[in-house]
C-alpha cells in the first residue's frame, strides 16, 4: 500500500487559494441561481408585478443557468479530452 506521508516541512496552499477556484465559483453561481428563482417565485405570487423587473431577472437566470453548465462540462467533460 502506497500511503502518501505528509512532509512536515510541506505547507498546505494558503486558505484563499481555493476562494477563485472552479468548483468554488459554481457552487457561488448555484447559490445565485437559487436566490434568484425564489425572488422570482416571490414577485410573481404579488401583485401587481413588475414585468420588466421579472423580465430582467428571468434573463439573469437563464445567464446564471449557461453559466453552471459551462462550468459543469470544464469539471466533468462528458467526452474524454
Amino acid at each position: 500500500m502506497n500511503k502518501r506521508r505528509e512532509n512536515p516541512g510541506e505547507r498546505a496552499p494558503p486558505l484563499d487559494s481555493n476562494l477563485h477556484s472552479l468548483s468554488r465559483q459554481l457552487i457561488e453561481l448555484r447559490i445565485e441561481h437559487a436566490d434568484l428563482d425564489a425572488t422570482i417565485d416571490r414577485l410573481s405570487e404579488g401583485s401587481p408585478q413588475d414585468e420588466l423587473l421579472l423580465r430582467r431577472l428571468k434573463k439573469r437566470r437563464l445567464a446564471l443557468r449557461d453559466q453552471v453548465t459551462r462550468l459543469e462540462n470544464v469539471l466533468d467533460p462528458k467526452e474524454p479530452a
